[in-house]
């Protein structure tokens, strides 16, 4: 046998798996209609002006992006009212994570992360050949008081999901002082706050006032979830100059392509859509939640547009008869709970429809009668 030419931490390596699409699973089982609640997507879909904004640039794809992102810096600076060079902009965050990775993270170096979490946090810190400390969850949320127990001499990122992302939890801003009073001034903490634009909850901790006060922290955002540009690829970075520098470095030219900056720019720009998108997120939370108590599934409420639901049955068998049924979630069994199930907040009609599926699932699984 010839030997192996990879890398030998390949072979520690997790690869990400995504929620199924919609066209596999019509592909796969012959049927049509198939609705998608398992990445957190905006079931509303992108803003009117975002689309607008590709139209327009459609012609001019033969050109080069700009590697520096002006214009969107520009409108993110206004907005926050921050330095341009506070700002890195990502084809996605999962790329940003990994150039965090890329320019903070020695060999052997550690960064602290929780579980069940995000787990393209761990994936970037293997592939650079650090060491992943894990800290389960509390209650299903993050424990800052073990994980800055866990804060070694070899810590060097701390990486906080909040809301977390399986569980759609939140750690209050209390809890998030007395962890930066904790933590040595070396360790670099990134907020990854993907669905910050749906919490409501007061106690939801204002981290940019930490990167004001030039702390060593990396505030991650995205056009992604409530923006519905997860197609296209966007997140940004703040953080303080000194930080920021280091991302550019190690980032690829033309990382985020021309289309992405025009509708990111257009969609930032639509306060409509986004309190639309809102008020149906909120909206089908409760009904969710109501048919929950309605079966008898216990739940965890949520700071996103996803919610924790146990089923009460293996979820793998329930996610592969619910598929049958057209409706696409996420199985719990990926994150340690192998009755759960993680469901994206659709549309009403959406909502209904998967809410009609599980009962009909878990009545034949035996859970409802």
């Amino acid at each position: 046998m010839s030997q192996s030419l990879h890398r030998k931490i390949i072979l520690d390596i997790k690869p990400y798996v995504p929620g199924k699409p919609v066209e596999e699973v019509e592909r796969e089982l012959g049927i049509t209609n198939v609705i998608k609640m398992a990445s957190n997507e905006n079931p509303l879909g992108p803003s009117p002006k975002a689309v607008t904004a590709i139209q327009k640039l459609a012609p001019t794809v033969s050109l080069y992006p700009d590697g520096n992102c002006y214009y969107l810096k520009e409108a993110l600076a206004g907005r926050f009212n921050i330095g341009m060079d506070q700002l890195f902009i990502g084809n996605g965050t999962d790329e940003i994570i990994e150039i965090i990775a890329k320019a903070f993270l020695e060999e052997g170096e550690e960064a602290v992360v929780a579980d069940p979490t995000f787990s393209e946090y761990d994936f970037a810190v293997k592939l650079m050949g650090g060491v992943t400390v894990t800290v389960p969850l509390k209650n299903l949320t993050y424990d800052l008081t073990a994980m800055a127990d866990a804060v070694t001499e070899k810590t060097k990122l701390f990486f906080i999901c909040n809301p977390n992302n399986p569980t759609g939890t939140i750690v209050d801003k209390e809890a998030v002082a007395e962890l930066m009073r904790r933590l040595p001034e070396r360790v670099i903490v990134v907020f990854d706050e993907a669905y910050h634009e749906y919490v409501t909850d007061p106690a939801y901790p204002q981290t940019l006032a930490y990167v004001r006060a030039g702390r060593n922290v990396i505030i991650l955002r995205t056009f992604s979830k409530i923006y519905g540009l997860a197609g296209l690829r966007v997140g940004y970075a703040i953080s303080t100059p000194e930080l920021i520098g280091p991302l550019n470095k190690v980032k690829e030219p033309f990382n985020v392509n021309l289309l992405a900056q025009a509708a990111a720019l257009a969609a930032l720009d639509d306060t409509e859509h986004l309190e639309h998108s809102l008020r149906v997120n909120e909206e089908g939370k409760a009904y969710l939640y109501d048919e929950f108590g309605k079966m008898g599934l216990a739940y965890e409420p949520t700071h996103g547009n996803f919610i924790w639901v146990q089923v009460r049955a293996d979820s793998q068998r329930v996610f592969q008869k619910l598929l049958r049924l057209g409706v696409i979630v996420r199985t719990g069994d990926i994150f340690g709970a192998p009755d759960v199930l993680r469901v994206t907040v659709g549309t009403p009609e959406q909502n209904r429809r998967f809410i009609g599926a599980l009962r009909t699932v878990l009545t034949e699984e035996g859970v409802l009668e």
